[in-house]
């Protein structure tokens, strides 16, 4: 059971999207856990074949629990065995000469009855992905000609082995009686997953009550990590206002070019000169582990992100430093609606080497944050307004915005912390540079 956050104890194992025999490689995800926060896809650290699922489905384990057993490439191979108790999800035959992708495309494609070995792959290495399976997927046959009105038959119900399905939602919406054909999937491509499920009329006031549980459970593990960073963190805070004026104007020329889908919100800006600054003082980016700072060797930029049920949670743009502010805009709404649709992965949340808590659209100033450990620094942004401002002696209305940081006194002091708001002031002031 991995550990996606410092206050992480515990998470139930709802869902293997593996069996025992096949073969994973780095990054596929293989099962999904519940925590006190979300639904998370945990993601395989190794490559191999999968020898021994131990944990079954349902079971609420401590982290660092062995959850399944791999054989990596090399070792003698053993004949996969699993625990009586673990149910595993059915997949269609693998082809044994033909680990050409990850047991989950394997699974859409047999569903989508989609020969792999038809399909050209355009992943690294050949690799046949979730894209090429669906663009490979035959066209429907043309309409028939409609009948007369009186004749007109009863839609016909979509045949159910060509529906994306989760093995989980599969399962439960036998149980439940409830109609996959009319289900709406947020999955890839449109899967059915089993929070797509509606709730049976007869649970409904169950449901409600297993809401209201996970909302107190969320804001309880929350007070405890607060708790835990003020009463262990020595914390320092740091303000500067910011002339984002130019920023602006060169954000709306730059909008002018672009879709009004891909337009970038004055968010992406402030993320992006956020990233970069971090690069430029890597002192606080990274970790206080072992009463030493661990510098992070990349910027891994947390962003704060608002449950609809209430609570909060604050995966990772992973190597934001990198990214203009148009790809952190697209990775931004990305990761907004996975998170809210209880699909982050696991490395998501236990990434961030430094978060962004951004409340402007709330309408304040400034945010005096408090540490996510073991992170070393917070970094707020207000709302972006108009406020008299001097601009060469002159005094005019301008678009300013409150920038602060809340630091680890025990990593840096606020001499660094104010370089780094200067960092930060002079990327905004300079957006040719972001």
């Amino acid at each position: 059971m991995p550990s996606l956050g410092a206050d992480m104890t515990d998470g139930v194992l709802l869902e293997w999207l593996v069996r025992p025999g096949a073969t994973v490689h780095k990054g596929d995800i293989v099962a999904v856990v519940d925590t006190d926060k979300a639904a998370i896809e945990v993601e395989c650290f190794d490559s191999g074949t999968v020898r021994e699922l131990r944990v079954a489905e349902g079971t609420r384990v401590p982290v660092g629990t062995v959850l399944a057993t791999i054989a990596s490439a090399g070792e003698p191979s053993l004949a996969p065995t699993t625990t009586p108790a673990v149910r595993t999800p059915a997949a269609a035959p693998l082809a044994a000469e033909s680990p050409v992708t990850s047991p989950l495309v394997r699974r859409e494609a047999a569903a989508l009855h989609v020969d792999l070995h038809a399909v050209h792959g355009t992943g690294p290495g050949g690799r046949v992905t979730r894209e090429d399976v669906e663009h490979a997927v035959p066209a429907p046959p043309p309409p028939a000609a409609v009948p007369p009105p009186a004749a007109v038959p009863a839609p016909a119900e979509v045949p159910r082995g060509r529906r994306r399905v989760s093995p989980r939602a599969r399962r439960l919406a036998e149980a439940a009686g409830i109609d996959l054909g009319t289900v709406a999937g947020t999955g890839p491509g449109g899967a059915i997953r089993a929070a797509d499920l509606p709730p049976a009329p007869a649970e409904g006031a169950a449901a409600a009550d297993r809401a209201a549980e996970r909302a107190a459970a969320m804001r309880g593990t929350i007070a405890a990590l607060m708790a835990r960073s003020k009463r262990e963190i020595p914390h320092y805070y740091l303000t500067e206002t910011i002339d984002l004026t130019d920023a602006l104007d060169r954000l709306r020329e730059r909008n002018r070019d672009l879709p009004v889908p891909r337009r970038v919100v004055p968010a992406a800006l402030l993320l992006s000169a956020a990233a970069r600054a971090a690069a430029e003082v890597p002192e606080l980016n990274g970790f206080w582990q072992d009463d030493h700072f661990e510098p992070a060797p990349a910027v891994h930029l947390g962003v704060a992100i608002s449950l609809r049920g209430g609570g909060l949670v604050a995966p990772a743009i992973t190597d934001a430093a990198g990214l203009t502010p148009e790809q952190l805009m697209d990775r931004l709404k990305d990761l907004v609606a996975r998170t809210r649709a209880g699909r982050l992965r696991g490395s998501e949340l236990s990434a961030p080497t430094i978060t962004v808590s951004n409340l402007g659209e709330q309408g304040v100033e400034s945010i005096i944050g408090v540490i996510y450990p073991p992170q070393v620094a917070l970094v707020g942004f207000g709302t972006i307004g108009d406020r008299p401002w001097a601009v060469r002696g002159l005094l005019g209305v301008r678009k300013l915005v409150t920038a602060s940081l809340a630091g680890d006194h025990r990593a840096t002091d606020g001499a660094t912390g104010a370089r780094y708001l200067r960092v930060v002031a002079r990327l905004l002031q300079q957006p040719e540079e972001l």
